[in-house]
């Protein structure tokens, strides 16, 4: 812990939408600091959706700037309160998700947090480990901590209490169970977006109850998608994935927002808050956002694949869609010995995902997104034999070189 707490202090402020308490915060980080003992900071997982882009990456690189200062990180999967499903936000109560379900998504959430947050300053916890042995005595007395009027505070409950639509009892206690969690834990911080208001909060309750030292809350924004209106989503397909290949994330970020592009530096970086100063500065002064905007496709690149890729998708990007070359080290797809056709490479591109759907790539035809060595294809051209080199683009981001 190399720098003071206030400098600390800065950059965790850096993005936060809200912090509860500010002040509480500057003293753990005080105590900390003389002490030379790292804070717990507390993130939950709720692993029903195990695909990260860099929406999701928003708090996960706040806990890395945080590690980065010397704290320690505890990721706690949801394996049981998954089992629930947190209603925040929906109209009414998610899906329970079945154990195996559960385990195969907190799986494939460890492998992707780690592109993001440090493994060595980190421990992964199961919430079952604890909520699974409580006794029924034991969660009567939790349930006996907060009230039904302070838990249909919630927004989503007062709306669906409203609309008389049915609230399972077992939804209430999906709060009482995340607090639960920091009581565990005892943890010094604990993140969430905005959505996770009540239920961070419900931790420091619980913890105060129980006499011990308030956690404390620190809230991150949504980050809008390419979009620029809505909160990044894959399903609105306005998301940067971040375990997708270098150049389709490159040629992703420079499609940002001019109007975000302080946002993505302040939320998808890890960028000090003066460098970032320094950034707006210079688009007040009149620098052109394109410029802007590819430092920070570098940096976002570089984060997750590293320098040497993150120049490469620099290279594949420039020739692509700067010079409208086809680019150097464009992926090769090996196609098999009974499929020399285009049409019948076709079930060989979705498998691989370089396609959704069938149905796409003949909508793409249509649509003029699909070239077979800087050629257009019409539907007429599916029956074409394809030779080794060949190149094929798909849509705006996707060059596959063919070889047999």
């Amino acid at each position: 812990m190399f720098l003071t707490p206030k400098e600390q202090l800065a950059i965790i402020k850096k993005g936060a939408h809200q912090i509860v308490d500010e002040q509480e915060l500057l003293e753990k980080l005080e105590r900390s600091y003389k002490e030379q003992k790292p804070l717990i900071i507390k993130l939950g997982l709720d692993p029903s959706a195990p695909d990260i882009h860099l929406g999701h990456a928003v708090v996960l690189r706040k806990i890395k700037q945080m590690q980065d200062l010397g704290h320690q990180a505890v990721i706690v999967i949801g394996d049981f309160t998954g089992r629930i499903g947190d209603p925040t936000g929906k109209a009414k109560g998610r899906v329970a998700l079945s154990d195996d379900m559960v385990k195969q998504n907190a799986k494939t959430y460890c492998e992707q947090i780690f592109k993001v947050i440090d493994m060595n300053k980190t421990t992964i916890r199961f919430n079952s480990e604890w909520l699974a042995k409580l006794s029924f005595e034991e969660v009567i007395q939790l349930a006996a901590t907060t009230s039904v009027a302070r838990l249909l505070e919630r927004e989503d409950f007062q709306k669906r209490y409203r609309q008389q639509i049915p609230i399972g009892i077992h939804e209430f206690f999906y709060p009482l169970m995340q607090a639960y969690d920091s009581v565990e834990l005892q943890a010094d911080i604990e993140l969430g977006g905005t959505d996770q208001t009540f239920n961070i909060l419900m931790g420091r309750t619980l913890q105060k109850q129980r006499r011990l030292e308030k956690q404390i809350a620190i809230f991150m924004p949504l980050l809008e998608g390419l979009d620029g209106i809505e909160k990044m989503s894959k399903s609105l397909g306005n998301y940067i994935g971040v375990s997708e290949a270098p150049e389709v994330m490159f040629k992703k970020v420079m499609e940002v927002p001019d109007a975000l592009l302080i946002k993505y530096f302040e939320l998808a970086t890890d960028e000090h808050p003066l460098q970032v100063q320094t950034i707006q500065d210079r688009l007040q002064m009149g620098e052109n956002p394109r410029d802007v905007k590819l430092q920070l496709a570098e940096i976002i690149t570089a984060l997750y694949h590293g320098t040497t890729a993150m120049e490469e998708a620099k290279s594949y990007f420039q020739a692509a869609f700067q010079r409208k070359e086809i680019p150097k080290n464009i992926p090769i797809l090996l196609l098999e010995i009974d499929k020399e056709r285009i049409v019948d490479i076709i079930p060989q591109l979705v498998a691989m995902d370089y396609i959704h759907s069938k149905s796409e790539f003949l909508r793409l035809i249509k649509q003029n997104g699909v070239s077979l060595n800087g050629e257009k294809i019409v539907m007429d051209d599916l029956s074409l034999v394809l030779m080794n080199d060949d190149v094929i683009q798909i849509g705006k981001k996707r060059f596959l070189k063919l070889n047999k």
